[in-house]
């Protein structure tokens, strides 16, 4: 759909560290990385058409990002990041060490933590966790009893628990406990946390799955969740820009609305430090990322790779504990994203050794580390990740009409799709319009964004169809 273009930014470079080597291979990274800051193509590009796209400081001129920072991996080490742009509107640049919200990267991160709670010979992975629970009681609706409520089952969000995520508290107002989060009273904004499905069955998004790890690892350890991750996580992988709790305002990116406005009255608080509250940087994450390869690679033992193998196995197609998943063989990679209020971040490793994290100050912040990942593939050959490409076909002016009109999907969302001098556009409220490309005379596309309208036969109100957005199949009807 279109993008607005809301606010104009001169990205600033900050170049931090890339690892010594010979001359020409700094020189061919430093092609790649040209090659990268100058062209981030779309996420569909035309057959036999000329290469579209944009420069990265573009990008985030146009989707109001502030700041944005990167690190890459290869050979299953941090070998370079760097930073554009500033940590506040009108104010400092960002750099190496600024920490950003993770969002539910923060459960990718959890999942190492509740991984080394099995390590320590705490708990397994497949035993029930209602009976470690010793300071509260997870409620299991009498339709759900009768299957263990497993960390397995916790960590892959097939556990049958509520509350999908959490929206965040303001800063200066109260801010919930654990329980009251878990049991969902004031000043908590959310459900209380339950298992109303059959444990292992029913894949369905919940963070609220991952607050009672939060307090399984507390009441297990004895101690609060921020310990033991920093003990058992941060620490041992030198992450020692990461935690819970903001600390001095400098060394932290500040939240930023669509049109690249700071957030009024700073971060969101997000006291669900397991399903979304970490502060962290690139350069941490990728730390991250390069420990579970090397655990893959042997290089840890037998022990650590079997437990890295466990967590990412897949539990549905494309997703494992705290990771989503995907490829094949050397090009096999676990990534994550995450977003909170002005915030977007991204990470993925392939198994082979390459991987990137992306973490920006924006609230089209998830937009552009997806912009961001198209130029990394395209710079850096990778297969995954890149642009779809796709054909287009041409409409004769009864099939446009035809598709003219409103639609509506899961109830508040819409589309509108009009003819102009000839060419039909896709919008969404607020947005502008852009070109739709037709794959048939019952599907269109744009180049924005991966997704494809599929309209079913005939015309008027009873028309319908569906968005097909990745493994995401979200039916629409015509109300206009």
């Amino acid at each position: 759909m279109g993008r607005l273009k809301q606010w104009a930014i001169a990205a600033a470079i900050v170049l931090a560290s890339i690892l010594p080597g010979s001359a020409a291979a700094q020189s061919g990274e430093e092609a790649r990385l040209a090659r990268f800051e100058s062209y981030l193509p779309p996420a569909v590009v035309l057959r036999g058409a000329e290469p579209s796209g944009r420069s990265l400081a573009e990008a985030m001129s146009d989707l109001g990002v502030p700041g944005v920072s990167i690190a890459f991996i290869r050979d299953g080490r941090v070998a370079w990041t760097r930073q554009y742009g500033v940590a506040v509107a009108g104010g400092a640049a960002v750099g190496p060490d600024t920490r950003f919200q993770a969002g539910s990267i923060s459960k990718a991160i959890t999942a190492l933590g509740a991984m080394a709670l099995v390590d320590a010979g705490a708990m397994s992975l497949d035993e029930d966790v209602t009976s470690r629970l010793t300071s509260w009681r997870l409620p299991v609706d009498e339709a759900a009893e009768g299957a263990p409520v497993t960390l397995t089952a916790l960590l892959s969000h097939k556990a049958g628990t509520t509350v999908r995520g959490f929206p965040g508290y303001r800063k200066g107002g109260p801010v919930p406990t654990l329980r009251q989060v878990l049991d969902g009273v004031p000043p908590a904004n959310t459900e209380p946390v339950r298992v109303t499905s059959r444990p292992g069955i029913e894949w369905r998004y919940s963070g609220g799955g991952y607050q009672v790890v939060q307090q399984l690892i507390e009441d297990i350890t004895g101690g609060p969740f921020s310990d033991w991750m920093a003990a058992r996580v941060f620490h041992p992988l030198g992450m020692t820009n990461s935690g819970y709790e903001p600390g001095p305002l400098g060394g932290y990116a500040q939240a930023h609305d669509s049109r690249g406005r700071p957030v009024d009255g700073g971060p969101f608080i997000y006291p669900e430090h397991a399903a979304a509250g970490l502060w962290s940087t690139p350069g941490d994450l990728a730390l991250a990322l390069a420990g579970i390869q090397r655990a893959l690679s042997d290089a840890d033992g037998e022990a650590a790779r079997d437990r890295a193998r466990r967590m990412l196995r897949e539990v549905k197609p494309g997703r494992a504990l705290g990771f989503d998943v995907g490829g094949a063989g050397d090009d096999r990679w676990f990534s994550k994203g995450g977003d909170t209020e002005g915030f977007g971040a991204f990470m993925v490793a392939f198994e082979s050794g390459e991987g990137v994290a992306i973490m920006a100050n924006g609230a089209n912040g998830p937009v552009l580390a997806q912009d961001i990942m198209r130029g990394i593939a395209v710079a850096w050959s990778w297969d995954a990740f890149g642009p779809r490409e796709r054909t287009a076909v041409a409409l004769t002016p009864a099939q446009m009409s035809r598709l003219e009109g409103r639609y509506r999907y899961r109830d508040t969302g819409e589309f509108t799709v009009r003819l102009d001098a000839g060419r039909l556009t896709l919008a969404s409220p607020g947005e502008d319009p852009e070109l739709a490309y037709a794959a048939s005379p019952d599907e269109l596309f744009g180049l924005t964004q991966d997704a494809a309208f599929h309209f079913e036969p005939g015309v008027g109100p009873a028309q319908g169809g569906h968005i097909q957005l990745g493994q995401n199949r979200l039916p629409f009807q015509r109300i206009d």
